[in-house]
């Protein structure tokens, strides 16, 4: 029968046992072997049943076998080694606080709030559905490994992402199980009295939506995640957070109201209950939480109109403007899609019915909420709400996923900046590392341990240290074969478990599945390829020769076998398509035991596939692939990249760890076209360089040029590839840096800057370059060269100097309000420089009758060849970060640059 109500009971445990509550329901344990080895001795089959979940596992255990562990010396020993582990780790101090101790004071921010839809932190915590969400995860235990003081926000979807099987005819079957919240390793924030803690967001037709917040302890992290299925919300407002990434426009809307504005209120209510420091700065993960930034301004301009404190502690009101100032100097926005089509839109009537007098956000004029997001630019579409458009626009710092990423979105977003190159538009990039105590195989660390110990192992997987990377060197060729050839076992055992009951699933019996048995060779060369299925990621490029591929699979010599596993999106049936055709083709008996799919791919399956594999493939269409962190995991686990020069292959890669597919990836090339090009270039480094170097062994067995080459990738990429090297970036790059400048904008700076802004965008369509000249060439040699007045085309030597004298027309504006700046550099056919070099002009004399000022500086001619310059101006101001940031420019116009020219050497 089934039960009209469900609630859980928790066990009770024995007064020597309580610590066990703390460590199964702080995430550490997730990445914390001795903490899992622990909870492993005390019911190994019911943590098989439980899914690697402490807090799960602890409600099946018997009370006889806790008295049993109550009374055990042995075991208490291990448990008070593990709690006291536990809070030296959570008190103790670490990299994060000996940079703030070394620095100047207050270098560093108090703390950092980081938003994003998704967090993959273990898979007994299912909130994720792709690479955003385990990056996320992993982005909070690295910031815990290193003391950074982050505050994670998030939504608990009750559904989760789905889960995923098969039809017997190989399609794609979506499942949502129900999740409950007391059984996760989740705690309720509660005020004083013991009441559930709410936030609450208004809605039009006078409905709220509200939320609970739900908090998970990631190490020293706070990640606190807001649930709308509480009683007091209507049925709609009650499934706002019912699933990752399904429903309608208005749904997604609700859910990222709720978590960017809800968000910021649940951070300042944790704040409040708790006394953790209040963040200086915030950081959205991708466009999904980017109205926290209204909820900011919403704050400043409520505290203005209270009259919040001044510089002199007198009472200074902030408006729109100032709120803004204030607010995007402590944004620090992430991008991490390299196409349009990846990037929540909404249509601007749906945003507009949402905010206002009669919704959300009352005090704030919807027109000015619209214009943050709009497409206003050429090329956009004006009537349609863009997320990402509005975290660049809320935001003074932004950044890709890798260096190839970071030039994709300058180009991709460059209309918000009109008039600038694209490698001029304010976009940095900081390429994504992985955690690798999450990812790195126990086998892997104890070999690790076995050269260095156990402390500077921790310290290199979590820090990163090349010093202490480089020891793997030293490792003996045998060494290193017995441990990717064990990890190759384990993943052929996890593979046939894994298969038999996919295989169930589908309606196979059990007399039908003996072949299972078979599937997969130890001994044979094993690619791994697991990812989400959008058509870009190529899921099927492997089939494009299926016959070139089948004898692949099963040379008698040098056979590949390939383990296959992704999701494809709900609504993609494009997506499923691809997973039926190849799981068609690895049902076809004559290769089904050297080509498998698994469904269901999570971070359980990932823990093991990514060790187990010799290579891991990834052939997207470049350059659609921002980042790529599962060739990351691999590499950790001494698995070779095979892949596409994509995202942060392109950035790291070298022939002595692996090997780079060639693209066909020009406008002149159609799709069919370059796929096949593309295909035949994969199956060709399989066939004559990736198998015969697994299969050249030495009189020992051992492959001595192929452990090369896994040694190479875990000294070279091992120190680069890790969240803790990625998670110091942001602190160093744009976290302090972020800190700094909200710390400089008091409210009568912020009032100030945006009153400065509102004169220059005013008076800029006054400002011109009229007239550009040169003067004397002068080279550093004992004669002097050129003459005055010397013609700008024609040639010059290498160390000579040209003189420019300029005249700007400012308008209303002053000198102290501009820069005038002389672009040069090498110069391509069409005459753009590249590799450009960017020297300041001074003013020496105006305004003249005309109002134009005059401005002078050298031009050194520093290099040989086609050589250009140009003259533009800019805003200039103490508090930008860039000469960019407004996106105002005035350049020569053609006349004028005519004028000036071109040198030639």
């Amino acid at each position: 029968m089934k039960a009209i109500r469900r609630f859980t009971v928790r066990p009770v445990l024995p007064e020597p046992l309580r610590p066990l509550s703390d460590l199964a329901r702080n995430l550490r344990w997730s990445w914390h072997p001795e903490t899992r080895e622990l909870f492993h001795a005390i019911a190994p089959a019911g943590r098989r049943r439980a899914g690697l979940d402490p807090v799960r596992l602890l409600s099946t255990v018997s009370a006889e076998r806790l008295a049993e562990l109550a009374g055990d010396r042995r075991f208490l020993r291990r448990l008070g080694a593990a709690a006291d582990d536990l809070q030296d780790y959570l008190s103790g101090q670490r990299w994060y606080q000996g940079a703030q101790q070394g620095g100047r004071d207050g270098r560093l921010p108090e703390a950092v709030a980081y938003f994003s839809p998704e967090f993959g932190i273990t898979a007994a915590l299912p909130q994720y559905s792709g690479g955003l969400g385990i990056l996320a995860g992993d982005h909070l235990k690295a910031a815990s490994d290193l003391g950074v003081p982050l505050i994670g926000v998030g939504l608990l979807y009750r559904h989760g992402y789905f889960r995923q099987s098969l039809s017997r005819e190989g399609w794609q079957q979506e499942h949502y199980p129900v999740l409950d919240p007391n059984e996760l390793p989740l705690d309720l924030l509660r005020e004083a009295d013991g009441a559930p803690a709410q936030v609450a967001l208004a809605l039009p037709g006078g409905r709220q939506l509200r939320s609970v917040v739900w908090v998970a302890r990631v190490g020293r992290v706070p990640l606190l995640l807001l649930d709308s299925d509480v009683e007091e919300n209507g049925p709609g407002e009650r499934d706002v957070t019912d699933r990752l990434y399904g429903g309608g426009s208005e749904h997604r809307l609700l859910q990222e109201m709720l978590l960017g504005i809800g968000g910021v209120r649940a951070v300042r209510t944790y704040c409040r209950l708790t006394g953790h420091a209040a963040p200086e700065v915030f950081h959205t993960n991708e466009g999904h939480a980017g109205f926290l930034g209204l909820e900011r301004i919403r704050e400043l301009a409520d505290a203005g109109r209270e009259g919040g404190p001044g510089e002199a502690g007198g009472p200074v009101g902030l408006d729109f403007d100032g709120a803004l100032e204030t607010v995007r100097a402590g944004t620090v926005f992430t991008t991490h899609t390299p196409v349009p089509a990846g990037i929540d839109r909404f249509d601007r009537e749906l945003v507009a019915r949402h905010f206002g007098e009669a919704a959300e956000l009352p005090g704030i004029d919807v027109e000015r909420i619209l214009a943050l997001g709009l497409e206003t630019y050429p090329g956009g579409e004006p009537n349609c709400f863009n997320m990402a458009v509005m975290g660049l626009r809320l935001a003074q710092r932004a950044n890709g996923v890798s260096t190839l990423h970071g030039r994709v979105s300058r180009e991709m977003f460059a209309g918000l900046w009109p008039g600038f190159d694209p490698e001029d538009v304010p976009i940095t990039s900081v390429t994504n590392g992985v955690h690798a105590p999450t990812w790195v195989a126990p086998e892997v660390f104890r070999l690790g341990a076995r050269q260095i110990g156990a402390g500077r192992t921790e310290d290199a997987l979590s820090v990163g240290d090349s010093r202490r990377w480089s020891a793997v060197a030293d490792i003996p060729d045998a060494d290193v074969w017995d441990l990717r050839r064990g990890l190759r076992e384990q993943l052929v055992e996890e593979v046939r478990r894994r298969l038999h009951v996919s295989w169930r699933q589908r309606g196979a019996g059990a007399a039908e599945l003996g072949w299972i048995d078979g599937v997969l060779d130890p001994e044979v060369l094993t690619i791994g390829f697991a990812r989400r299925v959008p058509s870009y990621k190529r899921l099927t490029l492997m089939l494009r020769d299926r016959d070139r591929l089948m004898d692949l699979l099963l040379h008698p010599e040098r056979p590949v076998q390939i383990v296959v596993a992704g999701k494809a999106h709900p609504a993609d049936d494009g997506g499923k398509r691809l997973v039926q055709e190849l799981v068609r083709f690895a049902d076809d008996p004559r290769v089904r035991q050297r080509l498998v799919f698994l469904p269901d791919y999570g971070m359980a399956m990932a823990q093991k596939l990514y060790p187990g594999c010799d290579v891991w493939l990834n052939n997207p269409l470049r350059p659609l692939e921002a980042c790529g962190t599962s060739g990351m995991k691999a590499a950790l686990n001494g698995c070779l990249n095979l892949s596409v020069l994509d995202g942060w292959w392109d950035e790291w890669y070298e022939p002595d760890f692996g090997w780079s597919i060639p693209t066909a990836d020009g406008h002149a090339t159609d799709e069919n076209r370059r796929d096949e090009l593309e295909a035949n270039a994969l199956y060709e480094l399989l066939e004559q360089r990736v198998a015969p170097r697994f299969y050249d062994r030495d009189e020992a067995g051992v492959p001595q040029r192929w452990v090369e080459m896994v040694r190479q990738t875990l000294v070279n990429l091992g120190p680069k590839v890790l969240a803790g090297r990625m998670v110091r970036e942001y602190v160093e790059r744009l976290y302090a840096p972020a800190a700094r400048s909200q710390r400089a904008l008091t409210p009568q700076a912020a009032t100030e800057l945006a009153a400065w802004k509102t004169r220059v965008r005013a008076a800029w369509p006054q400002v011109a370059v009229d007239h550009v000249e040169t003067g004397a060439l002068v080279v550093d040699r004992a004669e002097p060269a050129g003459v005055p007045g010397a013609p700008p085309n024609g040639s010059a030597e290498l160390g000579a100097t040209l003189a420019l004298r300029v005249r700007v027309a400012l308008g209303d504006l002053a000198p102290d309000d501009v820069e005038v700046q002389v672009v040069s550099g090498r110069v391509d056919e069409s005459d753009r420089i590249t590799d450009a070099t960017t020297v300041p002009l001074k003013p020496t004399g105006g305004p003249d009758m005309e109002g134009r000022w005059l401005y002078e500086g050298p031009l050194a001619l520093d290099r040989t060849g086609s050589f250009g310059y140009t003259v533009r101006v800019l805003p200039a101001h103490r508090l930008l970060v860039t000469a960019a940031e407004m996106g105002l420019l005035a350049v020569p116009s053609e006349a004028t640059g005519e004028e000036a020219g071109v040198l030639m050497r």
